[in-house]
């Protein structure tokens, strides 16, 4: 499913399966889709689900419908509709035809409706919500019969129409399938088919006053537009049974028909991955907006840094399991730095600085060094680097009372500025309050570019920027958003707010070269032993902000090497 070139080791399950289907010529074409609500904004395990639905299409040369799954109008919202568009062009996916929606078959889903009210698997129900449950039972108690459980044939049609028209108040009375109250699959006990909702929508109007609920409108929507595998996380294995039910009663003999296909749904440490628990944490300003880079949304990655590349390689890594599991956090931290090594070209930035000033370097003077923008691709060249007496370095850097196995720069020592010159610390300047707050150095003309002039040997290379040419720019230092690896996991009493890191975002004032100021917006850089950066869409020409997309050091390559 991503775009390499490799021979897959073995087909997934999900492959096989498909496989054997078209060899017993079970299907022609083969048709996925990927049907999300828009209630929210996708998340990163919508994002494994594009990229299984899509890669299967295109892996079996069929073709994958993008369909939303909009039968609750009370949540739903256009921004949502045109965010999972953009999320899934993103990610470098295109949906067969146009975009297609549940809505779009509400008549045949009523139609639908009436046929099993006609055949007397279906009846209007008059139980409240609290009754409703109170009858279904539990799992190991079978549930009792509705009252009006066996209404005639002609008064369930009657009132199901008074539904549709609006006659009746919500909550009074809804639609049931009559299946098996006994049944120990819960799911199968006289489900919900229509629920009354006397609110307009969004793309029909007034001209509902029920709406179909997911169980029974996802399974006919897959019928109606002839898809032949639906593919569902694992929490819809329960209710695969009503799927085959609603089908077995409905689909015609010669249509093609359905199958249901579970895989495990992505979880990732440290994240939440519930749309419910996203939107509070919007709704509560306790993140800023739906593409907030600390988000496990598509587009706060994408706002971050990441790219549809890594997305996709990410997907492809983690596979499509039968059972649930956590996958660590560092295994995407990792794809996304497998891309970036390779496309993003590498700059100079300080985010701590301390002044270094190069006493013996002429007064007033400057020049220009060549530095390599991406070792990793020739083909991006070379650019020039101003240099003059006053820089900065990162303070961590420097180390006043320096251990000897310190490779970096403490009083009397030697390193290699990065392109440009071998330069020794000899004095230091402190504050009032002691704090170092400029290096007093000398530099050897005779090693320009880095280059050691009789062959002595310097263990440290830091990377630095001009005082003088370098831009001022925000750069936000992104944590993780949860403190511990499962946030659902709470104490007693608390919900799975109380595991936020408040420290999770710091904006700091940096150095960057001045080339950065021709770049766009989304452009990524590899801040030269600091890590990869993404230039934030709020940025300016005069005010640029850089959002860390992820550091350098990579726990998941070294786990893997190890291996």
């Amino acid at each position: 499913m991503s775009d390499d070139n490799e021979k897959k080791e073995s087909l997934n399950f999900i492959e096989q399966i498909i496989t054997s289907d078209l060899k017993e010529e079970k299907h022609s074409d083969i048709i996925t889709r990927f049907p999300p609500e828009p209630n929210g904004y996708l998340h990163i395990g919508h994002a494994k689900s594009i990229c299984l639905n899509f890669g299967l299409g295109k892996t079996f040369s069929g073709i994958t419908n993008l369909r939303f799954d909009d039968t609750n109008p009370t949540k739903e919202d256009v921004e949502y509709v045109e965010s999972i568009k953009e999320d899934i062009k993103w990610l470098g996916f295109e949906w067969n035809d146009k975009p297609y929606y549940t809505s779009d078959y509400f008549d045949e889903l009523y139609d639908f409706a009436i046929m099993l009210i006609k055949k007397e698997k279906a009846y209007v129900c008059e139980l409240s919500a609290e009754e409703t449950s109170e009858y279904r039972g539990t799992p190991t108690k079978p549930g009792n019969e509705s009252p009006w459980r066996n209404r005639s044939v002609e008064e369930n049609l009657e009132l199901f129409a008074k539904m549709k028209t609006g006659e009746i108040a919500e909550g009074k009375m809804m639609l049931r399938a009559k299946i098996d109250m006994s049944s120990p699959n819960m799911h199968m006990r006289d489900p919900i088919i229509y629920r009354i909702l006397q609110v307009p929508h969004d793309r029909t109007g007034d001209k509902w006053n029920i709406y179909p609920m997911y169980d029974f409108a996802h399974g006919q929507s897959d019928y109606l537009e002839g898809i032949t595998h639906s593919i569902c996380t694992l929490e819809f294995e329960v209710h695969r049974p009503l799927y085959d039910w609603f089908l077995d009663q409905l689909a015609e003999k010669g249509r093609t028909r359905p199958r249901q296909i579970e895989f495990a749904r992505l979880n990732l440490s440290y994240t939440v991955m519930s749309k419910r628990k996203l939107l509070q944490l919007v709704e509560e300003n306790l993140v800023n907006g739906w593409d907030d880079p600390r988000m496990p949304t598509i587009s706060g990655f994408r706002r971050r840094g990441y790219t549809p590349e890594s997305m996709r390689n990410f997907a492809d890594k983690v596979g499509v399991a039968r059972r649930d599991g956590i996958i660590d956090v560092a295994l995407l931290e990792h794809s996304i730095r497998e891309d970036l090594n390779k496309k993003a070209n590498r700059v100079m930035g300080v985010l701590n600085p301390l002044k270094l000033t190069i006493t013996n370097y002429p007064e007033g003077q400057s020049e220009e060094l060549e530095a390599i923008n991406n070792p990793e691709d020739e083909s991006q060249g070379t650019r020039m680097l101003p240099f003059s007496k006053n820089l900065y370095i990162e303070q961590d850097d420097f180390m006043e009372d320096a251990p000897r196995k310190f490779f970096r720069l403490s009083v009397g020592r030697e390193v290699r500025l990065r392109y440009a010159y071998f330069v020794t610390c000899n004095e230091i300047v402190k504050d009032e309050n002691g704090k170092v707050i400029e290096l007093l150095c000398t530099y050897d003309p005779a090693s320009k570019g880095g280059k050691s002039p009789d062959g002595r040997k310097v263990k440290g290379t830091l990377h630095w920027a001009d005082a003088k040419s370098s831009i001022k720019a925000k750069v936000n230092l992104y944590d993780r958003l949860f403190l511990t690896e499962n946030p659902d996991i709470v104490e007693e009493g608390k919900d799975f707010k109380s595991n936020i890191n408040l420290n999770s975002l710091t904006t700091i004032d940096a150095f960057i070269e001045p080339s950065v100021l021709n770049a766009n917006i989304e452009d990524k850089f590899q801040f030269e032993r600091l890590g990869y950066f993404c230039v934030d869409k709020d940025s300016t020409k005069e005010d640029i902000i850089f959002n860390r997309t992820v550091t350098l050091r990579d726990s998941w390559a070294k786990i893997a090497k190890k291996k």
